[in-house]
C-alpha cells in the first residue's frame, strides 16, 4: 500500500507540475493562429457591398469556416488506420517476438497504455503539445485547451493550405494516436522483465515530460494563416520531420534503450535460448503495421491532395526496399533469408521513410530504405551484440537508428534536385531556395535535441520509479514469466 501512495503521490507532483507553470505562463500570452486553432474568416466583400449604405459602419458579419469534407474523411480514415497500427499491430508484432510465457504481458502493455495515453492526450496533452505557451514556448504549449475547453464539433482547424478546414477535433483525434504508439513504441526495449505497475507509472510521467515538449518543439507552428507567430524550438530551427522519424521514432528508441540499459539484461540473456515464439503472429503485426502506416505518413498531410499521394507511394517502396535490402544483407552474412529479417527490414523501412514521407521523391524514398534496411541489420546484430546492452525488441536498433537515417536523409533527398518538394516558404507563399547544407544542419539540430532531451528525461524517470517502487520484477517471476505472474493468465491454455 505504502509504494502504490508513492506512487500516486509521485504521480501528482511530476505529472501536473509542468502544466500548472506552463498555464500561468500562457495565460497572458495571445493566442496563435496556428494550423490547430479555431478560426473565422471574413465574409466575401461582395457581400458586405450590397449591404444597405446605413449599415456600412458595422463590422461585416464573420462567417464560420466549413470543413473540406474529403480532408475530413481522409483524416478520420487516417486515424482509424494508426489505430490498426497499434492495436492490433504493434501489439502482435512485439508479442510474436517475446517468449510464450511473456506475450500476454506485452499485449497488456500496449492495450493499456494506448488507453491511458488517450485520456491523457484530451485532459492536457493536446493543449499543451499544439497551444501557444508564453515565455516557454520554444518547449512548452499551455492548457488554454486542457481537457478540450473550447473545442467541440464546431471548432476547426486550418491545415497547411491557407483557407481549408478540418474539425479540430478529427485533428485532435489523428494526434492522440500518435502519442500513444509513441509511448506503446518504448516497451520493446525492456520487454520481458519490467513490472506492469511502472511500465504504466513510466509511461504517464513520459509522455508528459518527454513526448509533450518533443512534439510542440517540432511540430507546432503559427500555421499557414499567420506564419511567424511563435513556434516551437525545432520548428524555429528549420527542422523536418513531415510524420514523426524524431518525434516517434527517435523519441522512443532512445528511452526503450535507456530502459534497457538501466533495468539491465534478461536472466540468461546470451546463454539460454531466446528466440521468438510466434514469428507467424509477428509477421501478421508487421503486415498490419504497413497497412497502418499509410495513415500514419499520408495522413500526416492533413489534406487528401498530391502531396499525401507521394507519401503513400513512399511508404509503399521505401518500405518494400528496405525489406529486400535486410533479406539481402542476411542472406549474405547468415547464409538464410529469415521471416524475422524480413518483417524487421519492412519495419525498418517504415520508420526511415517517416520524417522523408512527403519531401523525398519516390527515388529517393527507395535510397533511403535500402539504407534503412543495411544500416538496421548491422545495428541489431554487430552493434548490439559488440556493446552487450539486452534491447529486447531491437527498439533502438531498428527505430532509433532508422529515425536518425530518415531524419539527416530527409536534408538530402527534400532536395528539388533529387526530386524532393523543396521547403515551402509561407512568408513569402513560395517554395524557398534549396540550400541542403543549411538543412542538413537544421536536421542534425533536431536529431540531436531529441536524443538528449529524451535520454535525459528517461533516464531521470526510470531512477525515480526504481527508487519510489521499483522497475523489475523479482528473479523467480521472471523464469516463470510475467504473465501468469503479472496478469494472472496464459497465452496459451494446455
Amino acid at each position: 500500500m505504502k509504494k502504490w501512495l508513492a506512487m500516486l503521490s509521485l504521480t501528482a507532483a511530476l505529472g501536473f507540475a509542468v502544466p500548472g507553470m506552463a498555464d500561468e505562463m500562457a495565460a497572458s500570452a495571445p493566442m496563435a493562429s496556428a494550423s490547430v486553432a479555431s478560426a473565422t474568416v471574413e465574409a466575401p466583400a461582395a457581400a458586405a457591398a450590397s449591404a444597405p449604405a446605413a449599415s456600412a459602419v458595422a463590422a461585416a458579419p464573420a462567417a464560420t469556416p466549413v470543413p473540406d469534407k474529403g480532408d475530413t474523411t481522409w483524416m478520420m480514415v487516417s486515424t482509424i488506420l494508426v489505430i490498426l497500427m497499434t492495436l492490433p499491430g504493434l501489439a502482435l508484432f512485439y508479442g510474436g517476438m517475446v517468449r510464450a510465457k511473456n506475450m500476454l504481458s506485452v499485449l497488456m502493455q500496449i492495450l493499456t497504455i494506448f488507453s491511458v495515453i488517450s485520456l491523457l492526450w484530451v485532459f492536457y496533452g493536446y493543449s499543451m503539445a499544439f497551444t501557444p505557451g508564453g515565455a516557454m514556448n520554444s518547449f512548452f504549449g499551455g492548457l488554454s485547451k486542457a481537457f478540450l475547453r473550447g473545442v467541440d464539433g464546431s471548432a476547426v482547424a486550418e491545415t497547411f493550405s491557407k483557407g481549408v478546414y478540418i474539425p479540430e477535433l478529427v485533428f485532435v483525434a489523428f494526434q492522440l494516436t500518435f502519442a500513444a504508439i509513441t509511448v506503446g513504441l518504448i516497451v520493446g526495449g525492456f520487454a520481458e522483465r519490467m513490472k506492469f505497475s511502472a511500465v504504466l507509472l513510466f509511461s504517464v510521467l513520459w509522455f508528459t515530460f518527454s513526448y509533450i515538449p518533443v512534439a510542440h518543439m517540432v511540430w507546432f507552428w503559427g500555421g499557414p494563416s499567420a506564419y511567424g507567430d511563435p513556434a516551437g524550438f525545432l520548428f524555429s530551427k528549420g527542422a523536418l520531420d513531415f510524420a514523426g522519424g524524431t518525434v516517434v521514432h527517435i523519441n522512443a528508441g532512445v528511452a526503450g534503450l535507456v530502459g534497457a540499459l538501466v533495468i539491465g539484461k534478461r536472466i540468461g540473456y546470451g546463454k539460454e535460448s531466446m528466440m521468438p515464439h510466434n514469428l507467424v503472429m509477428t509477421m501478421i503485426g508487421a503486415s498490419l503495421l504497413w497497412v497502418g502506416w499509410f495513415g500514419f505518413n499520408a495522413g500526416s498531410n492533413l489534406e487528401a491532395t498530391g502531396t499525401a499521394v507521394v507519401a503513400l507511394l513512399n511508404t509503399i517502396v521505401a518500405t518494400a526496399a528496405a525489406t529486400v535490402s535486410w533479406l539481402a544483407v542476411e542472406w549474405l552474412v547468415r547464409g538464410k533469408p529469415s521471416m524475422l529479417g524480413g518483417a524487421s527490414g519492412a519495419v525498418a523501412g517504415l520508420v526511415v521513410v517517416t520524417p522523408a514521407a512527403g519531401f523525398a521523391g519516390p527515388m529517393g524514398a527507395i535510397a533511403l530504405g535500402l539504407i534503412a534496411g543495411a544500416v538496421c541489420f548491422w545495428s541489431v546484430s554487430w552493434l548490439k551484440h559488440k556493446l552487450g546492452y539486452d534491447d529486447t525488441l531491437d527498439v533502438f536498433g531498428v527505430h532509433a537508428i532508422g529515425g536518425m537515417l530518415g531524419a539527416i536523409g530527409t536534408g538530402v533527398f527534400a532536395d528539388p534536385a533529387l526530386g524532393g518538394s523543396g521547403v515551402f516558404d509561407y512568408a513569402a507563399n513560395k517554395v524557398a531556395d534549396y540550400d541542403m547544407g543549411a538543412q542538413l544542419v537544421s536536421q542534425l539540430w533536431g536529431v540531436g535535441t531529441t536524443v538528449l532531451w529524451t535520454a535525459v528525461v528517461s533516464f531521470v524517470l526510470f531512477k525515480l520509479i526504481d527508487m519510489v517502487m521499483g522497475l523489475r520484477v523479482p528473479e523467480d517471476v521472471e523464469r516463470e514469466g510475467l504473465d501468469i505472474n503479472e496478469h494472472g493468465e496464459q497465452a496459451y491454455n494446455k
